[in-house]
């Protein structure tokens, strides 16, 4: 099953700039948080709501908006920012009831970008994770990773999977936008640099013998990207020799004259530029020319699928809060309530305070929203007829109680 990002792996310890040590909040500190929002046990606090707010600000200042446009933009996506909070712990809470194991996907997401920071220390990575997302612990990280696959999953599974284009919608619509399906020739590629050093006869004849040593050792079956991380100079080592996709015409002479004519799978052998020895893999080659639908049809899928999900999904969400016990504080607005529910703010002394401190959050293991929008997913295409609406899972009628044990 194939999944849409908003955001790649790669770019979640960007979301918050670091933050100076000198700023950063004490962590023996207790400070107080507001709760806005009580779901299902769990809660939001204004922290939250307002880091996401912060969030909205940052992507759109990358847009290049500024001044009033930029305030009306962040005001226009923020009446929707609880909604979206809201839509997460929802749906992170029915995978937990659906009994979805993520926890493969969770250690293999972390492993990459440790893998990425060059840290093996797990005590320096996880405060490299710290600095990285200015105060973010290790632990919540992975909560985030875990919740935003949870959520993957359930849409996927209860809200996707109801969603069948016919094949013969597939074909129609290859056939009227083959224009779109028209492939450039391109490869993708991964290196081993053997750097020549001060390019004298000793570092030169040192550098090639061990070029050829290492491309020996490729062409008889070692792990390039073993090679790679291993004995390569290039600083794309720690990306195990990932060198990118490109175009004819982007690369130098003498690699596209090699390249450009191989298949996926091949090794060349030394070749010498500027900064030393070059082996290369070719770890995909796309050849110019028309698509086939075969090749597109998953594609296609998605493309007619998307108007066809966002309706049902935002269905299945109305009947997870009807069934669920939320309260929502005065002042805020959950944009997707599911029509006549009672989530009026009770009376706090016969609840929990309205305010608890990070730690309570941090012990309460609350869920954090991880990603811009909803995510989702596509399941294999079907010839049949039209989608049937979502059949969504039972859920109990009895709304979960407060740690208090207060109710609906």
């Amino acid at each position: 099953m194939y999944f849409r990002f908003c955001l790649t792996t790669a770019a979640v310890l960007c979301l918050v700039p670091s933050i100076p040590a000198a700023d950063r909040p004490n962590p023996q500190v207790h400070i107080v948080e507001e709760i806005v929002a009580k779901i299902n046990g769990q809660i939001i606090t204004r922290g939250e709501y307002e880091h996401q707010r912060e969030e909205t600000r940052a992507q759109l200042e990358k847009q290049g908006l500024t001044g009033a446009a930029l305030n009306n933009a962040v005001e226009k996506a923020s009446a929707d920012a609880l909604r979206e909070q809201i839509d997460q712990i929802l749906l992170a809470q029915k995978g937990g009831e659906m009994g979805i194991n993520v926890d493969a996907d969770v250690n293999k997401r972390v492993a990459d970008i440790q893998k990425q920071s060059g840290i093996a220390d797990p005590d320096k990575f996880h405060e490299w994770v710290r600095e990285q997302t200015g105060g973010q612990s290790f632990e919540d990280l992975k909560l985030q990773f875990k919740n935003s696959l949870l959520s993957q999953r359930v849409v996927g599974e209860d809200v996707y999977r109801q969603v069948i284009i016919p094949k013969a919608d597939l074909q129609k619509y290859y056939d009227e936008h083959k224009a779109e399906f028209v492939r450039q020739d391109m490869v993708g590629l991964r290196e081993i640099l053997v750097s020549t050093g001060d390019k004298s006869p000793a570092s030169m004849a040192a550098a090639e013998k061990q070029a050829k040593d290492l491309a020996d050792r490729a062409h008889k079956g070692e792990k390039f990207t073993d090679l790679a991380r291993q004995n390569s100079d290039a600083e794309t080592a720690k990306d195990d020799g990932l060198l990118g996709s490109f175009h004819k015409g982007e690369l130098a002479k003498q690699l596209e004259d090699v390249v450009f004519q191989q298949q996926k799978g091949y090794i060349t052998d030394p070749i010498l530029l500027g900064a030393g020895y070059e082996i290369i893999k070719v770890e995909e080659h796309t050849v110019a020319g028309q698509a086939s639908f075969d090749e597109v049809q998953s594609k296609i899928n998605e493309i007619l699928a998307e108007p066809k999900v966002q309706p049902k999904l935002r269905a299945y969400l109305t009947q997870l809060r009807e069934n669920a016990f939320m309260q929502i504080k005065p002042g805020y607005v959950d944009s997707g309530a599911a029509p006549g529910k009672d989530t009026t703010w009770k009376d706090p002394a016969q609840l929990k305070p309205q305010t608890t401190t990070k730690e309570a959050v941090a012990n309460q293991r609350h869920f954090k929203k991880f990603m811009r929008v909803v995510p989702y997913g596509r399941t294999g295409v079907k010839d049949t007829g039209a989608a049937a609406p979502p059949e969504v899972a039972p859920i109990p009628s009895k709304p979960v109680e407060n740690a208090d044990g207060s109710g609906k």
